[in-house]
This record gives structure tokens, sequence and C-alpha cells, in this order.
């Protein structure tokens, strides 16, 4: 029962606030002391127990199967609708409250402090514990000597990573969704790119798929930005307590992201790299692997970031769009760095697409010995490259003698 577990909590040196709208009668019998308020006024402070005894003491007795809380709720609601409110209420209690402890013989007093202390005793002790941290207005020793967080980083960190493994295994279509988008684009990037051969036309196509696979590593970490929009206030309220520190936020989530990233960037290689017929073998293909993973680990960070600074999801997601489109402009595949102007160089090394598709062409064309123009071939993208055949082949063989000739 909920009521049980936060007497627990309570019990350990915590302090629990907690509404109830319809106080049963197996509540009641949960709670150790009751507190009635009317307008900021105690009108009664007791156990459960005892809250027949003192309304029937003040002439108002409750009636026999009637809920005692329910009673209570409805006479000072009464009370309050008159001139004077409920302070006839408000004395009695004083009262009745000075009489039960004048009744109470010493070593009942003694045993009544035993297991009610006091307001300053209790919070003392909940900051001895761990459970309050001290304002840097406190005078005590106690609270002056109560660490800033009451678990140590790691703590922080295992727990962070339980709720957050626990939120994931919740929604497991998100992962599938993402998947499952992965899976497609690698799949009609293959069937478009099916197995290029080494021409110079095979090389302007293999720039293409670069630039198109990259980019969408980076689209692709888009859904991850109303995560962190949707759980901000409850990390801004989690962390202003002193809950736990940013940093192990951070790692936290960070190691609970990993994972699927990991899939995502195998499930996208295995769809493209064989297929598309990108070379290097098994060595170039792990590398593949780690520039997509890197690619979705900054993807991800860069969302992240961009998350805490929108207020909005669906501006957040006009933003991502806008400057993702801004890094695969400035990412060298439209355009030559030489050919950017200068006052928009910077942009293109803040470009996160500009790392993983550099990365990709290293990856492709590392091999100097590998060749992918053949005689006439050279002239392909240049103006003699619309020339009949025969002509190629005479401007092929002319340059071959000047090169012989001066070799």
């Amino acid at each position: 029962m909920v009521v049980q577990v936060l007497r627990r909590i309570a019990q350990s040196g915590s302090v629990v606030i907690m509404t109830i709208h319809q106080p049963s009668a197996r509540i009641l019998g949960i709670l150790d002391r009751l507190l009635f308020l009317s307008r900021g006024r105690t009108v009664y402070a007791g156990t459960p127990a005892e809250l027949k005894r003192f309304f029937c003491e003040f002439g108002a007795p409750v009636p026999d199967n009637e809920n005692p809380a329910e009673f209570a709720l409805d006479t000072i609601r009464e009370l309050e609708n008159q001139l004077d409110g409920a302070a006839m209420l408000v004395q009695f209690n004083s009262r009745w409250q000075e009489a039960s402890r004048c009744a109470l013989p010493a070593a009942g007093k003694d045993s009544k402090l035993m297991c009610t202390m006091p307001l300053e005793l209790a919070i003392a002790e909940s900051v001895s514990r761990g459970k309050l941290v001290a304002g840097s207005g406190s005078r005590t020793a106690s609270a002056t000597s109560v660490p800033t967080f009451a678990n140590p980083l790691s703590v922080e960190v295992w727990v962070l990573m339980k709720r957050s493994f626990t939120n994931t295994g919740r929604m497991p279509e998100l992962f599938v969704m993402r998947l499952g988008t992965i899976m497609v684009t690698g799949f009609i990037l293959a069937t478009i790119f099916w197995r290029l051969d080494d021409t110079p036309k095979g090389v302007q196509e293999r720039l293409g798929f670069f630039a198109m696979a990259m980019s969408t590593m980076f689209y692709v970490c888009a859904d991850a930005l109303p995560v962190f929009v949707q759980e901000r206030h409850i990390y801004l309220r989690e962390t202003a307590h002193n809950a736990y520190r940013r940093l192990s936020y951070v790692i936290a989530n960070a190691v609970v992201a990993f994972p699927p990233l990991v899939v995502l960037s195998l499930a996208f290689a295995v769809t493209t790299f064989f297929a598309v017929g990108l070379g290097g073998g098994g060595g170039a293909f792990l590398f593949f692997v780690l520039i997509i993973l890197a690619s979705f680990w900054a993807g991800s960070g860069f969302v992240t970031f961009l998350s805490a600074v929108v207020p909005h999801v669906m501006l957040g997601y006009t933003v991502v769009v806008a400057i993702l489109a801004y890094f695969l402009l400035f990412s060298g595949f439209f355009i030559n760095r030489d050919r950017i102007p200068d006052y928009w160089i910077w942009f293109h090394y803040l470009s996160l697409v500009k790392y993983p598709y550099q990365a990709v062409l290293q990856n492709e064309f590392r091999d100097a010995t590998r060749c992918f123009a053949r005689g006439v071939e050279m002239f392909d993208g240049t103006p003699i490259g619309s020339m009949p055949v025969a002509v190629k082949l005479k401007v092929l063989g002319a340059i071959g003698r000047t090169l012989g000739a001066g070799s």
C-alpha cells in the first residue's frame, strides 16, 4: 500500500508531505499522528484514536459507523462558515492539549517525548542521516558538517542508470521505430547505389552515398529531442534540491543511450557496406561501423544540447532540421573548402557532418594502388569527355608520347 511505503520513508528520517482527498479508516489506522488546520491555525493535533474523544469532549460526538476524519472535516467546514470561524475549536484544542499533557505521568511524558521528538531534533536527525541538506544560514555543528549530496557519485550514476533503463524498457516501440527507420534507409540506399564500380562515375556516386548516409545518422537522432524536454522540469527540481549531481545525470544517460546506438550502427553498416560495394575488407568495415557510431553519438549529444536550450518541442525540431541542413551544406560535399567564403569558413569546421564525411572518404580511398580511371575514362567530366572515342584515343596517345618523351 502506498501509505505504508510513505510511512516507512518517514520513519527512515525523510520528510513526507501528502494530501488525502478521501481519508479512509484503513489509512487512519496506519498514520501515527494527525494535524488538522483551519486557515493556518491548529484545530487538532494528536493520534487518530483520540479523534473521537476530542470531538466528544468538544460537544460534537462522532456518530457510530462514520469516518472520524470525514466528520472532522465536515465539522471544521461548518465552523468556518460562522463569523468567528473555527476560533472556538482552536481554543478548545489548546485547552485539550494542555490538559492532556498535565494528565500524563512523568514516565508517560518521557515516553511521549521518545515517540514524538521536537521539530528541531527531527530536522537535525534528518540532516545527520543525509535526508535533508542544511542551508548556509544554519549554525549548528551537525548541519555544517553534512556533505552537499547524500550519496557518492557512483551511487547516483547507478540509481539514475536503473531509472533510465526502466523508462527505456517501458517504451520499446521507440527503439523499434529507430531501428526500422535505419533499416529502411539503408535498404533504399543499398538498392540505389547497388554495387558501384571503380570508375569516375562510381566515385561520384560514392560521394553522394557517403553524404546521404552521414547526414541520415544525424537526422535520425532528432527523435531524442522530446526526451529531455519532457524530463527537464524533473531534472531541474531534483538537481535544485541536490538529489544528485548534474555530472551523474549526464554519465547515466550517456551510458544508457550507448547500447542502442551500437545496434543501430551495426544494422546500417551491414545493410549498406557490402551491398554498395565499398572496398577495404573487414578492417574497413569495422572502421565504417565506428564512424557511424561516432556520428550517432555526436548527433545524440547535439540534439540533447538543443533540447536543453529550446523551450518547446516543435521549435526544437525546426532548429534541429535547419542546423543539420547547414552542417550538410558546409560539410564539403556540395562545395569544396577552398570555395567557401572566409566569413563562412568557421561553419565548415563547426559542421558535425564534415568529420564523419571525411573519415568515410579516407576509409574508402586510402588505398593508393586502387585505380578509378582507366584509359579514356580520365577525360570524363572534362570538355574532352564529350568528344568521340577516336578523338579521346588520339589525345591519350599524344599525352602518352609526350610523357614518354619527357621521361
